[in-house]
């Protein structure tokens, strides 16, 4: 029997007793892409964070293979869970290597460098990710595209089980959305990698993503297959739009945007 990597058991969450989540109850399974939505507002970072222990819930769990990631050490969470967030913006001028090294830090003991393995899985990672011929730039020279692949090498380098990403397109011109996407869709057939997208961004999500989970009211209002969960009735009560899931003339699933919804 195939169990669950991730298992989310009534996880609830407020700030300043403001309510964000409210029992929220879905499990992954192991390597596909799942997409959380929903409209701003409605807690999607929040679930995240709490995918990966930076916060805690106020109720319910978050089960990683079983175990309760609040009582786990948050360095055994980071070799197992890597976190790509909403903004790659880095202040200091790390080369694409530096950073991709950064991704092996819950592997090693303090005060040493990387070993032989570490090296030789940075190199693999920055290879998978398509940085390999940019490791000696400056990450703050490089374009939003660049940074975003070298993000990711960074969290491929800590050898995830899971790999959560925030809003990976943001700000990314329209044909960098679809590299990122589609190495991150080429890296969880290739290596078996699970991965929880959070975005807002409907017909990108319809195309990359196995299964869906739609947030509205702070509560999980449908999940299933894009098909399943994208259709014009969840659509115009979510995100008061007139929509339709469709497949495009390639045979790409996708969701057509008619305008707002005016009742």
């Amino acid at each position: 029997m195939v169990t669950s990597p991730l298992e989310i058991d009534s996880l609830s969450y407020s700030y300043d007793e403001k309510e964000v989540l409210d029992e929220i109850s879905f499990s992954l399974r192991p390597g596909e892409i799942l997409g959380i939505l929903g409209p701003n507002g409605c807690g999607k970072t929040t679930l995240l964070k709490n995918l990966n222990r930076n916060l805690r819930p106020h109720g319910g769990c978050v089960l990683l293979d079983g175990e309760d990631i609040g009582r786990m050490d948050k360095r055994d969470i980071a070799r197992r869970v890597a976190s790509v967030p909403q903004t790659n913006e880095i202040r200091f001028a790390f080369t694409v290597r530096e950073i991709v090294e950064m991704g092996r830090m819950p592997f090693q003991e303090a005060f040493r460098g990387n070993s032989s393995e570490d090296e030789r899985i940075v190199e693999e990672a920055m290879e998978q990710a398509g940085v390999t011929d940019m490791a000696d730039r400056y990450i703050n020279t490089m374009s939003g595209g660049e940074r975003q692949r070298t993000i990711i090498a960074r969290a491929l380098a800590q050898t995830p089980e899971i790999l959560l990403m925030d809003e990976p397109t943001l700000h990314l011109d329209i044909n960098m959305q679809f590299e990122v996407l589609d190495l991150v869709r080429r890296l969880s057939a290739e290596n078996g990698l699970t991965v929880v997208i959070v975005s807002h961004d409907l017909p990108m999500v319809a195309r990359y993503c196995d299964r869906m989970v739609l947030i509205h009211d702070h509560r999980v209002f449908a999940m299933g297959t894009p098909e399943e969960v994208l259709t014009p009735e969840n659509m115009r009560t979510v995100f008061n739009i007139d929509a339709r899931f469709e497949t495009d003339e390639r045979g790409n699933p996708t969701v057509r945007l008619f305008g707002a919804y005016h009742g």
